[in-house]
């Protein structure tokens, strides 16, 4: 790296620094305390740093990975040329993937959406059609996009993960998907891979989720049999309690059994649609390869034995969905009564309709704002959450404390995609940076910020 180049980061740095300073104290409610934590800034290199809310951190809390979308031409995935991590004492930053690409309005190969491994030192992400591949298959798009594992350690080393099969003479390849897979996602064991996942062959059906597993039946070439967790309802042709589409979803425990999610299911009336939580079960005596995978005219069917259980009747869940470490608790957003996004608890086998109040819904925020980007600290005892782009830590804790929140920041800069170390020590997220590059242009990039976190402080503050 060049002294000029240095020197410019430096002045970055501080006139970032400063720009914090001057902000205007805005805290969401006035009635909460404020408990300053340590914040930096980790990345300052003149392009996007996208942690785009998953699984950011590795297995040893040390590096954080991210894609680069939006560094060129525009933010779609299609047009992010890398995928990296950094390391967070340091700073410096890895290519861990980086293909031959196109770009423009068409592009491929598109890579994004990257997540580390629980336990090994890999991760995975989205991934378009390689060039190679263009005249076969198209350009990068929503349903034309796989899963793939690179090493961590900078080599390179790729694994297919999921097979594309988009042929239509035929039955889908066995454990085969025919569209795209998203939000890759390892269960808390490594075990299972969840995702949402769009299909080309059979547009007439929306966005649903579904797993892979490894098996030694896995299509030749590939680590991973796909199957779909819920086929919903074509669109415009459900019938009440119907889900037509599923999204917003993550692993409720750490062994990969249950998957909670939003269903946009029809409503009683029959013609409108309202949001609700849902979770998709996979005993243990489930055989994944029972899954039909689908043919030209047919939508892939779940394995024998996965059963859909719906916890929420109200219609206004929203946001990603995150189950607690100890797989008990499943978090989400529903609004209040004056329609602000709050955040939400409810037992991961309870229900709105329970008789048993323990088992109902419990709002644990009271923002006077939409709370959103929602995640659990590894103790169970505290969800963060963003409210006007500052963050906030709401207490699940049993007793005298429980729905009572803390903000740890206090200005008006615009946080977002936030994820929580396995350690429970950091929080990491973007703010977007004005950024010279080399030729002296100032852009917004999306650098990546840390705080520091001190739960002995947090929890001072509520006494």
């Amino acid at each position: 790296m060049s002294k000029g180049l240095i020197v410019k980061q430096m002045l970055v740095l501080i006139i970032t620094a400063f720009s914090f300073s001057q902000c205007k104290k805005s805290v969401p409610d006035s009635n909460m305390k404020t408990v300053k934590m340590n914040e930096s800034q980790i990345s300052f290199s003149a392009k996007n740093h996208v942690l785009d809310n998953n699984d950011n951190f590795s297995s040893d809390n040390r590096f954080l990975c991210y894609d680069t979308r939006g560094t060129v031409f525009n933010t779609d995935i299609g047009n992010s040329k890398t995928i990296e991590k950094i390391e967070i004492a340091s700073g410096k930053e890895t290519v861990l993937y980086q293909p031959e690409s196109i770009t423009g309005e068409q592009a491929a190969p598109g890579i994004g959406a990257v997540s580390y491994h629980p336990k090994e030192d890999k991760v995975i992400f989205i991934h378009g059609p390689l060039l190679s591949e263009v005249e076969e298959r198209g350009y990068y798009g929503i349903p034309n996009r796989t899963g793939v594992e690179v090493s961590a350690d900078g080599k390179g080393r790729t694994i297919k993960v999921d097979m594309h099969d988009v042929a239509t003479n035929r039955e889908t390849i066995h454990g085969a998907q025919r569209g795209g897979t998203h939000r890759h996602e390892y269960s808390r064991n490594g075990k299972r891979i969840g995702f949402t996942y769009n299909d080309l062959l059979c547009p007439d059906y929306d966005r649903t989720i579904g797993y892979m597993e490894t098996t030694k039946t896995a299509p030749d070439g590939y680590t991973h049999f796909f199957a779909v967790l819920l086929k919903p309802a074509r669109i415009g042709e459900s019938k009440p309690g119907e889900i037509e589409k599923a999204y917003a979803d993550s692993w409720v425990d750490s062994e990969g059994r249950m998957r909670a999610f939003i269903g946009n299911v029809r409503a009683e009336n029959g013609t409108d649609y309202q949001e609700d939580l849902f979770v998709a079960d996979i005993p243990d005596d489930v055989e994944i390869t029972t899954a039909f995978s689908g043919d030209a005219t047919t939508f892939p069917e779940p394995p024998e034995g996965v059963k859909i259980r719906r916890l929420t009747h109200s219609g206004n869940i929203s946001g990603i969905v995150r189950g607690s470490n100890d797989g008990k608790w499943i978090a989400c957003l529903s609004k209040d009564e004056k329609g602000i996004d709050q955040v939400t608890l409810i037992h991961a086998l309870g229900s709105d309709l329970s008789e048993n109040t323990g088992m109902q819904p419990k709002v644990v925020s009271h923002f006077k704002s939409n709370a959103g980007a929602i995640r659990w600290h590894p103790s169970g005892e505290w969800i963060f959450s963003l409210v006007e782009g500052n963050i906030a830590a709401s207490c699940t804790r049993p007793g005298k404390d429980f729905g009572k929140s803390v903000m740890l920041t206090n200005d008006e800069q615009k946080r977002m995609q936030m994820v929580v170390s396995g350690d429970g020590n950091r929080v990491a997220y973007n703010i977007a940076v004005p950024t010279e590059n080399e030729m002296d242009n100032e852009k917004l990039f999306r650098q990546i910020f840390v705080l520091d976190l001190d739960i002995d402080k947090i929890n001072a503050a509520l006494k």
